[in-house]
């Protein structure tokens, strides 16, 4: 019987051919945590009597939550990774001096590669899946499990194809796609699977549509999402290696058999896909962006960033739509960037001056505003179309607030009429 990508990373981790439903021991290539997570690993690392990592140098810590600190007790959180990470002497720490949030800046730095097997204490650690890993979140203690044995636990998951075909109209993105997906599964269509995106589509997605996508395959109820390594993967890697000086280690590349055993096949239609949103209060309650231009939408807040949609691309196609225009007066506009890199390079290709322009505020690379931390909170009775990855309720600030979720052309439309908005159409 054929093999899923995902079988493949795995049987050449244990080091046998293993199918879905096995449960596996598994050699982890990369461990990562951040600011809200690691503490709780780091105690059960420590009150266990360990005094050592078994892979140091496959221990990434990414401070991005809370960073810089909003308050004491997250100045205190980040302090306890800190220390650990001097006392450790960690190779892959990155706070204020070196920042981004991490589903964005550790593919950005090389760490995170094809064929590698990844575990994190953050739910959105299925992105890393567009460069072809396997790479899934789960809790901290797990995390600390990783930390001291160098591996973990893994039921093999099953895996659901997504077939995509045709090229992507324009303000169509990796975003719709995914909240394509969602809308067609619900939230637990796709439990404890993978999610394998294959179909002629692919040609058309960049690295950025692709880690939009994996990045949500949890609102599904995934386990992983993961494309198949290809030639846009290989010149992304390579320009990735040229900027680090290497990458952490040599790709390991794998492709579904033709026989391989799925347990369902689900077909999109990209060609013909419009602008898709979320509405309130789950990421499968999707509608067209048709519909919701008929629903006459008024927006108080617009958000452009997060592990879902803080890369260049995102504040380009901002910038396209928003240049010699204006953030309506009743609206706030906020932009945070994935990373330091991506800030700088939306600088000096002029989109962040454009946007500035019009009206946004810039902030440092933090995932504060999409968990309701801080950085772009909402009050009573507040909207906000955000191209984040979750609009339960109060995710964002008040209970009664409401986020729609949306692609960043979407988001900019939106900004300039104070209502959502079809980006076609302007």
């Amino acid at each position: 019987m054929g093999q899923t990508i995902t079988e493949k990373i795995f049987s050449e981790h244990v080091g046998r051919e293993v199918y879905a439903g096995e449960i596996v021991r598994s050699p982890i290539d990369m461990v990562i945590g951040n600011d809200i997570t690691t503490p709780i690993s780091i105690r059960a690392f420590e009150e266990g009597g360990f005094k050592e990592l078994a892979n140091p140098d496959g221990f990434a810590i990414v401070l991005d939550h809370f960073i810089p600190a909003k308050d004491i007790a997250s100045a205190n959180q980040a302090k306890i990774s800190r220390d650990f990470a001097m006392k450790h002497d960690l190779k892959h720490f990155f706070d204020e001096k070196d920042m981004g949030i991490e589903h964005a800046l550790l593919p950005e730095k090389g760490l995170v590669l094809p064929g590698d097997v990844i575990i994190g204490a953050d739910s959105h650690t299925c992105t890393h899946g567009g460069l072809g890993a396997f790479s899934t979140g789960m809790g901290s203690t797990d995390i600390s499990f990783g930390m001291i044995t160098g591996g973990n636990w893994f039921k093999i998951p099953e895996s659901i194809k997504v077939v995509m075909t045709g090229k992507p109209s324009e303000y169509v993105s990796g975003k719709d796609i995914i909240l394509e997906v969602i809308r067609m599964l619900g939230v637990d269509g796709a439990l404890y699977q993978t999610l394998e995106f294959t179909g002629d589509t692919v040609q058309y997605l960049s690295m950025d549509d692709r880690f939009s996508i994996c990045n949500m395959a949890i609102e599904a109820g995934a386990k992983n999402g993961i494309f198949a390594y290809d030639e846009i993967t290989e010149e992304f890697l390579k320009k990735t290696a040229e900027l680090n000086d290497g990458l952490r280690a040599e790709p390991k590349i794998h492709y579904s058999d033709e026989d391989a055993n799925y347990t369902k096949v689900i077909e999109i239609d990209v060609a013909n896909l419009e602008p898709v949103i979320a509405y309130p209060f789950l990421p499968d309650n999707g509608h067209s962006v048709s519909q919701a231009v008929a629903d006459e939408i008024r927006v108080d807040q617009v958000f452009i960033g997060s592990c879902t949609n803080g890369r260049l691309s995102d504040f380009k196609v901002a910038a396209q739509i928003m240049k010699g225009k204006k953030v309506a007066r009743h609206v706030r506009m906020i932009l945070t960037p994935g990373t330091q890199k991506i800030l700088r390079d939306a600088t000096k290709a002029g989109y962040i001056d454009i946007l500035v322009d019009a009206g946004a505020v810039v902030s440092n690379p933090t995932c504060g505003a999409c968990l309701g931390g801080y950085m772009g909170i909402l009050g009573d009775n507040e909207v906000c179309i955000s191209t984040t990855n979750r609009n339960f309720v109060g995710r964002m600030g008040s209970r009664s607030s409401k986020i729609y979720l949306a692609n960043s052309a979407v988001a900019a439309a939106s900004a300039i009429s104070g209502y959502i908005t079809d980006p076609r159409g302007l």
